[in-house]
């Protein structure tokens, strides 16, 4: 990365902490972030997580907030999921979907109150979908984008109740819940959720106070742990990526993540698309695609059977767990492929074969 694209990109709080850890820097979403850390490395780190304990600075992803009368509702009126179906002090995955069922942006809502909705959406949709929702808002009801205000830990891993624990910090309560806390001075929010399949946990956190929170999370013995590996773990979870498994061009329908739609709903942005889609059934699907010899699939690839191009990778990568290549594709559902059907990639002109998989690659440890 040069200097001067560096230079245009938007820093963590935890940067100077980074750099002092040897962080390799990438371009994440607009934002310069750690992709791996000097004497570690993304085996390790992946591992780390699989294993132990480790914690990703994910300041970049958004936040903003939606407050006022029916907050609630109006947001469960515009994003997919049923935000009836939880209660305030939890969280639900959801998606932001234009009217032809495209996916603008996936996101974590974070239930308040009936009159309070905190957001987290990804780091490059963030001024979309704020804008998306400020533009439908009734009277009375404010958004606001809090970029910046606010940066996130995820400290991730079969340790990471123990890591926490011995902060004060609070390690009990279910998946995809959340809790208020303080840590010192420091007004925290603790939420049971993460992107790695293992047991973790999502600080959210004063942008001022990211410091002093990071510092004593890795004085409680957690591996600080690069984006590189958050890659790796959530695609051996299948967990959809936007930009590559989700997009404006992919449906919730076609990545599989119908169950983050809330069908029975009255209404949401994209519905009437998506039920129609859902009726008729989808032109391609997501499907895992797992190596059974040498080579690593990246996005963008080809897939074929019989000759025939059925369909390309959306996401590609060496599964440090299982020391196999493993990938998201589209396929055709024309195609008529099946779980356990073989296949081939093509791997910069050489024809690679692999198995259809149902995801996750690797068997997760969390637990609803």
């Amino acid at each position: 990365m040069s200097a001067d694209a560096a230079d245009a990109l938007a820093r963590s709080p935890l940067h100077e902490r980074h750099v002092a850890l040897g962080a390799k820097f990438a371009s994440f979403g607009g934002w310069e972030m750690p992709l791996e850390y000097a004497g570690g490395g993304v085996l390790k780190e992946h591992s780390a997580v699989r294993d132990a304990a480790g914690v990703f600075d994910v300041s970049h992803l958004g936040k903003a907030r939606v407050r006022g009368a029916g907050a609630a509702g109006f947001v469960n009126a515009c994003l997919t999921n049923d935000l009836g179906r939880i209660a305030p002090g939890q969280a639900q995955y959801t998606l932001c979907c234009a009217d032809d069922g495209g996916v603008v942006d996936d996101l974590i809502a974070y239930l308040i109150a009936d009159d309070h909705v905190f957001l987290i959406p990804n780091a490059a949709n963030t001024a979309e979908v704020v804008r998306r929702l400020t533009v439908a808002a009734p009277a009375g009801v404010t958004v606001t984008n809090e970029h910046q205000r606010y940066a996130v830990l995820a400290v991730q891993g079969p340790q990471s109740a123990e890591v926490l624990a011995k902060l004060g910090l609070p390690t009990e309560h279910d998946y995809m819940s959340f809790a208020t806390t303080t840590l010192g001075d420091t007004e925290l929010i603790v939420c049971r959720t993460g992107y790695t399949g293992e047991h973790g946990y999502e600080l959210v956190v004063p942008w001022d106070d990211a410091v002093a929170v990071w510092d004593a999370l890795i004085a409680a013995g957690v591996r600080p742990c690069g984006l590189g590996a958050r890659d790796t773990l959530r695609t051996e979870m299948g967990y959809p990526l936007h930009g590559q498994d989700l997009s404006p061009e992919i449906t919730p329908v076609q990545a599989r993540s119908g169950w983050a739609v809330g069908w029975k709903k009255p209404e949401f942005w994209g519905r009437d698309a998506l039920i129609t889609e859902k009726t008729e059934g989808p032109r391609r699907t997501l499907r895992g695609l797992e190596l059974t010899g040498r080579g690593i699939p990246r996005g963008h690839m080809d897939v074929y059977a019989g000759g025939q191009q059925i369909g390309e990778t959306t996401s590609g990568t060496f599964s440090p767990t299982k020391k196999v290549g493993i990938a998201l594709a589209l396929l055709d559902t024309a195609a008529g492929v099946s779980d356990g059907d073989l296949v081939e990639i093509d791997i910069r002109g050489r024809r690679a074969e692999a198995r259809v998989v149902k995801p996750p690659f690797v068997q997760p440890s969390v637990r609803a």
